[in-house]
């Protein structure tokens, strides 16, 4: 393949658009070892490539979370500082992809709390899908992971009652 820069690709348009992420996460999909060069976008001073970038990484380590290993403390470093709203609610199902010592797991348990705070409604729910991801690898989360589910399927947004909704019957039927 011929050498494409894959941060150009994610340059340009509005927040309201994620651009060429697809093309650039099929294209680093198809050629893993380009992934270090997508992670660098997360941090890009752009901060239309770093949501694009963020956006592509998630779609690509949905079948690859091993890509994600060597930026371990830099995600979790990432997750606890401010940024877009675009970031965070990538970051929040991302993040829990990660293979986390004990520590590591309360402090992103912790942070996807903290990001149900958030004013926007997709970080929200997006933090409802990580915590409901980290159970999974932690079952002994489950409890305060249902108790908080079942608190947005009442009292959330409109998304987050129907993410939640869904995470507690996946849950509930495990």
């Amino acid at each position: 393949m011929a050498r494409i820069n894959i941060l150009l690709l994610l340059r340009g348009g509005d927040r309201r658009t994620i651009g060429k992420a697809d093309q650039v996460a099929a294209i680093v999909s198809a050629e893993p070892r380009m992934f270090p060069k997508l992670a660098a976008g997360m941090w890009s001073e752009d901060p239309l490539v770093r949501m694009r970038a963020a956006d592509a990484i998630e779609k690509v380590t949905r079948k690859n979370p091993v890509l994600l290993r060597p930026y371990k403390k830099e995600l979790l470093g990432l997750m606890k500082g401010p940024q877009e709203q675009e970031l965070r609610w990538h970051l929040a199902v991302i993040v829990p992809r990660l293979a986390l010592s004990p520590r590591e797991l309360q402090l992103t348990k912790e942070l996807l709390c903290s990001f149900l705070e958030d004013r926007s409604s997709i970080v929200k729910t997006f933090a409802l899908q990580g915590l409901a991801d980290l159970t999974m690898k932690e079952p002994s989360l489950r409890s305060e992971v249902v108790e908080i589910l079942r608190e947005a399927a009442r009292n959330g947004t409109s998304a987050m009652k129907a993410r939640s909704r869904k995470l507690l019957f996946a849950l509930e039927s495990d």
